[in-house]
């Protein structure tokens, strides 16, 4: 029954030696008798017992590394402690196997290092807004070393970026000082173009009064000498109207008679608002009046009687 036991567990080995299943994403490095074999990739392999054996074992996924903190000292002496997360995959399972040790602890290593020497190339504003460029820079030089041990860096981000507490509260009183100015700017402009805004509003208005009161001068001028004119025509007409009027028979006397009763029309107004009244000696006379004025009419044109010669008799 020992026996038998034991020939069990030495035919279990033998079979645990010899058939090996690789799984998937994964690559074992077969030595036989110390020598190297070949790369076993993913599927059903077989061993020779005693000889071959499974050296190393890759993972071809893509790592995530945990780059530690790690002081920096930037253009401008300020020192800042920085970490990141670094991506990278194995691309040839041989050369991570026999090209390096440790290419995990190795490129964590390289990482840092190219990381102080990028960031010692910035000023401390220049590390918080260039952050991708120290990441692309940083993922290029660490894909370059790490090219010979069959490993290939996909990207790097710097996780966080942490300055001295003195510095940080001097950056806040900056920002705070730089925010109250550009408040003061956009005030100072906003004021600016509301005083602009104003003084155009104040000088259309004065051009459009000015110019009302232009129009309203001149349709008033216009009027005037419309009225002018019209009252000359109309007075023309009416003086043309009376001459001719005047030389036709009977015209003189209807004139002597319109003069007479405007005359006393007006005569009678001055009576009616004047308690005492003065008037030349010869108005006195009524008589008088009426033959002054029949000597008036009767130097109108068109009027060849004498009203004060008589007609000589024939003897």
């Amino acid at each position: 029954m020992f026996m038998f036991t034991i020939f069990f567990i030495v035919v279990i080995f033998f079979i645990v030696k010899t058939f090996i299943v690789v799984p998937q994403e994964y690559a074992y490095i077969r030595e036989r008798l110390g020598a190297y074999r070949g790369t076993l990739e993913a599927g059903f392999h077989f061993l020779v017992p005693l000889i071959d054996q499974i050296k190393y074992k890759q993972v071809l996924k893509e790592v995530a590394i945990d780059v530690r903190p790690q002081v920096c000292t930037t253009k401008d002496n300020v020192q800042v402690e920085v970490d990141g997360i670094l991506y990278l995959k194995v691309v040839d399972a041989y050369k991570a196997s026999y090209g390096i040790d440790n290419f995990f602890l190795a490129t964590e290593q390289l990482a840092q290092t190219t990381l102080r020497s990028e960031i010692g190339k910035l000023m401390l504003n220049e590390t918080f807004s260039e952050r991708d460029k120290i990441n692309l820079s940083v993922v290029r030089q660490i894909d370059e070393a790490t090219d010979p041990w069959g490993i290939k860096v996909n990207r790097y981000e710097i996780r966080n970026i942490q300055p001295p507490k003195t510095i940080i509260l001097e950056m806040e009183n900056q920002m705070k000082a730089e925010r109250e100015r550009r408040a003061e700017i956009i005030t100072s402009e906003g004021e600016r173009e509301a005083r602009i805004n104003r003084s155009m509003g104040e000088r259309q208005e004065a051009i459009n009064l000015s110019e009302g009161d232009k129009a309203k001068l001149v349709n008033e001028a216009e009027g005037k000498a419309l009225e002018i004119e019209l009252v000359a025509t109309a007075s023309a007409k009416g003086l043309k109207a009376i001459a001719e009027s005047i030389s036709k028979s009977g015209g003189r006397q209807a004139v002597q008679l319109q003069i007479t009763q405007e005359y006393l029309t007006g005569l009678g107004g001055i009576f009616a608002k004047s308690k005492t009244t003065i008037l030349p000696e010869s108005l006195a006379n009524i008589k008088g009046v009426f033959e002054g004025i029949s000597k008036v009419t009767s130097t109108f044109p068109g009027d060849s009687s004498n009203p004060t010669t008589e007609p000589k008799k024939k003897g």
